[in-house]
């Protein structure tokens, strides 16, 4: 993710000391998280995985790839980037692909559930490891492609104290620009959001009289690691916003005004959106802590393993309910035929 264009100088301030302070913990926090979520779904988990859960430990992969990156960017916060141009490119590549994925594996869950709860039968027939594994490859191959403008565009350029910085963006024409921030915006944010909008009305219309522990308790962290993926980057994609204001506008006291607006926050808000990638462990810890009032590796894995059956369980119950009620409808119409 940027945090300068157009090569704009950077002052060192207070904002790169709390960035490198927030970068610091979600390293210490989201390395040993992400790697414990890996290793018990790919070693303890002696029973099949659910889609779910294969979507889980590709999330968690993708914030791992992020987080052991942060020492270099905390050095070169407090330092200078003494890396080469050619490393920069592909660390900011491997944050922007994070971002693609993880927003994608965040709405292939929510559909999922979506689907799950809406068309139980269609999801009886699909819902398979092959077709999530497809699916899979289809997200990565699609954040790979997204992410090329930060190859191509990202540069290594000097600061106001002097020292090289990994900070900045550099397009030939503010069109470009204009054009790669919309695109990361839209497809970043906007599409996906309204998707797990969509889906999440449609299933809060539809489970109000639905009485299924697991189910909820499944649709709970889901529905979190949502809320914390929008808390996170929500305020990088407005300040990319107002970067494309600022490039619009044609009164240049508004446009410096919005410049230094993006200038100050954007160091924080891309700490922020770091933090995303260290918090997902914290949430299925709350939720695996909540199996037994306490927390154990053991109740992690149990988490995942009721993960696994509960979606398919939910879907057997809602088509059994559908077959139920098609059966209540026919008797009904059979017995006013006879009064007739």
């Amino acid at each position: 993710m940027e945090l300068s264009n157009n090569g704009t100088d950077e002052s060192v301030g207070p904002e790169r000391t709390v960035a490198s302070i927030i970068l610091s913990l979600a390293c210490l926090l989201g390395v040993p998280g992400n790697a414990m979520v890996i290793l018990i779904i790919v070693f303890a988990m002696k029973k099949e995985r659910s889609p779910t859960v294969l979507l889980i430990l590709n999330l968690a992969i993708a914030d791992m790839l992020v987080l052991i990156t942060l020492p270099l960017w905390i050095y070169a916060f407090v330092q200078s980037w003494a890396f080469g141009e050619s490393f920069c490119k592909i660390l900011t590549y491997v944050i922007y692909c994070n971002m693609y994925v993880s927003i994608f594996l965040i709405t292939a869950m929510s559909v999922e559930r979506f689907m799950a709860v809406i068309y139980p039968f269609a999801t009886l027939q699909w819902r398979t490891n092959k077709v999530i594994r497809k699916m899979v490859l289809a997200i990565w191959i699609l954040a790979l492609l997204f992410a090329v403008p930060m190859l191509v565009y990202k540069v290594v350029d000097v600061d106001e104290a002097r020292q090289q910085q990994c900070l900045y963006v550099e397009f030939d024409t503010h069109e470009q620009e204009i054009s790669c921030t919309v695109l990361e915006i839209v497809v970043g944010f906007v599409v996906p959001f309204s998707v797990l909008s969509i889906c999440y009305f449609c299933i809060g219309r539809k489970v109000k009289d639905l009485s299924f522990p697991t189910g909820n308790k499944t649709g709970m962290v889901i529905v979190r690691v949502v809320i914390v993926f929008f808390i996170c980057w929500a305020p990088h994609h407005i300040l990319s916003l107002i970067s494309i204001i600022a490039l619009m506008t044609s009164d240049q006291t508004t446009s410096d005004t919005l410049n230094d607006v993006y200038s100050i926050g954007i160091l924080i808000t891309t700490a922020l959106a770091f933090i995303n990638s260290c918090i997902n462990p914290v949430l299925y810890a709350f939720a695996a802590r909540n199996i037994r009032n306490r927390f154990r590796l053991l109740d992690l894995a149990m988490l995942f393993d009721q993960m696994t059956y509960s979606l398919k369980e939910e879907s057997v119950k809602r088509c059994k309910d559908t077959i139920r009620k098609d059966r209540s409808a026919t008797m009904d119409e059979m017995h006013s035929l006879q009064d007739i």
